[in-house]
């Protein structure tokens, strides 16, 4: 018969383990953030003091604290069964992120907590577990605890989670390099929370209050990635799945096109979230994101698609159905859900395209001989200039029979020769620095140039000669003045 024994786990190689489960500090600091939204804390101060003699990570927030009892359940590791029902605002999930998260960044972990008025304190020390290979928790005393910085900023009721012994945030680096190291991860921090919390920054979480966060004393500012103020963005019908009696919604959505956006608000954009590889949905369990940026191989990443974005809100009652991670950086929808994105994803999808190609398929459409026509044929899509075009027809016809195949041999190897995949690579990456308005003679000269070559000393027809300079595109920031020329030259 099987014998019994109780077999525990080393501490010290398990902490050590549990020091590289993949946590950077943005995922690290977003993790307690949750323990603080979960506490019901409206304020969250990060601080991030390097400088000192002594560099430190503090978090306080102002939520409803903890009794001693409930701080020492908090600092154990899986404090809460995962499966354990929670309540619709809680934004825990295995009850190790406290611990798995602040290790992942330094060597002691120490946590206080006030609760009307009664303050307690705990610390975990690696070195500590280290040397005894036991799981020792210190428990502060009253002098601990006011010796430690920042305690003293928690009023009534809050927590203060507080990082020593650093010896992972400047990876080693001293001076000016160690201070663009810090610099860099601040940057990404806030560029993190903004994302992740948006939600709760902009007060939309139903039964959940407003929420400021700040690093270092800078606010963090909410970052919609669906862009949802710009009137350009198209909202469609939000699809509802049921898994069981749970609901689980999914909102499409589709970015304007760039050239809807202010440059400012491209720029917002696309330095927080660029836009091809964000592309995807956006999975939030409880108002937190969680994921985003994948299709789930239902249809590939590409240039066209940028531009959509389905937003995904389930509770945190269908967590084993997502196959959350520790570090709630991951999350699968289950494949109802998956089936239901497949049959939208082709809407959404094609909105995005819609958008994105609308307006080069403009130009071809809004004049009545373009310069550049687009085929599709047996060899694939192809642009070619337009030999029918009026300018090229007065070109012809003033040259003789061989000049005019010397054309021809020219604007098929000018068509030929189209650097497609340069302009992909620019526009994709710099749409807003893409313009094809040359620099040239004075506007009036050049709308004379265009009118000699044309019809030379003849007058010629208005209304053609505007359509003419729609299809060039040469006149794009000047309509006015042409209108003006228009006006005088051809009435």
């Amino acid at each position: 018969m099987a014998r019994d024994f109780t077999h525990p786990p080393s501490a010290a190689c398990l902490v050590a383990s549990m020091r590289d489960l993949g946590y950077t500090l943005e995922t690290a600091i977003a993790d307690l953030i949750d323990n603080s939204i979960s506490a019901g804390a409206d304020s969250i101060d990060i601080i991030c003091a390097t400088t000192e003699a002594h560099p430190l990570v503090a978090i306080l927030d102002n939520g409803v604290g903890m009794t001693e009892g409930e701080l020492k359940n908090a600092m154990r590791h899986g404090a809460i069964n995962p499966k354990q029902v929670r309540s619709p605002q809680d934004l825990g999930r295995f009850g190790l992120g406290l611990k798995t998260a602040s290790f992942s960044q330094c060597r002691s972990l120490t946590v206080v907590s006030k609760r009307n008025g009664v303050l307690c304190g705990a610390e975990w020390n690696l070195d500590r577990i280290d040397a005894v290979d036991e799981w020792v928790l210190s428990l502060l005393d009253e002098t601990d605890i006011h010796a430690l910085p920042y305690v003293e900023r928690i009023s009534g009721s809050g927590t203060a989670v507080i990082w020593r012994e650093l010896d992972r945030l400047v990876e080693d680096e001293v001076g000016s390099r160690r201070d663009e190291i810090l610099s860099e991860k601040l940057d990404v921090l806030d560029r993190h929370l903004a994302l992740v919390f948006h939600r709760f920054l902009a007060g939309e979480i139903k039964g959940q209050p407003k929420i400021a966060i700040t690093v270092n004393g800078h606010s963090v500012i909410a970052f919609d990635p669906f862009c949802r103020k710009n009137p350009a963005t198209q909202i469609l019908p939000e699809e509802v799945v049921y898994i069981g009696d749970i609901a689980v919604r999914l909102q499409p959505y589709v970015l304007p096109h760039h050239s809807r956006l202010a440059t400012s608000e491209y720029d917002f954009y696309q330095n927080r979230s660029d836009f091809i590889s964000n592309q995807g949905a956006y999975i939030y369990r409880n108002g937190r994101l969680m994921a985003w940026g994948d299709w789930f191989r239902l249809i590939p990443k590409g240039e066209a698609t940028k531009l959509a974005r389905v937003q995904i809100d389930f509770p945190n009652s269908l967590d084993e159905s997502w196959t959350i991670d520790i570090k709630k950086s991951r999350a699968r929808p289950p494949l109802p859900v998956r089936e239901r994105l497949r049959q939208i994803i082709s809407k959404v999808s094609g909105r995005s395209t819609t958008v994105h190609r609308g307006r080069g398929q403009r130009l071809f459409q809004d004049v009545a001989s373009p310069v550049w026509e687009r085929y599709v044929d047996h060899g694939g899509i192809r642009y070619s200039i337009n030999g029918s075009h009026p300018l090229i027809q007065r070109l012809a016809e003033r040259i003789d029979q061989d000049g005019e195949k010397s054309l021809n041999i020219l604007l098929a190897a000018i068509s030929a020769s189209l650097p497609v995949e340069m302009i992909y690579s620019d526009y994709s990456t710099h749409p807003k620095e893409v313009s094809q308005v040359p620099a040239g003679p004075d506007v009036i000269e050049r709308l004379c140039a265009l009118r000699a070559a044309l019809w030379g000393d003849a007058t010629g027809d208005g209304d053609a000669f505007r359509e003419i300079v729609r299809s060039t595109r040469l006149f794009e920031r000047h309509q006015e003045i042409v209108d003006q020329y228009i006006d005088q030259e051809f009435s």
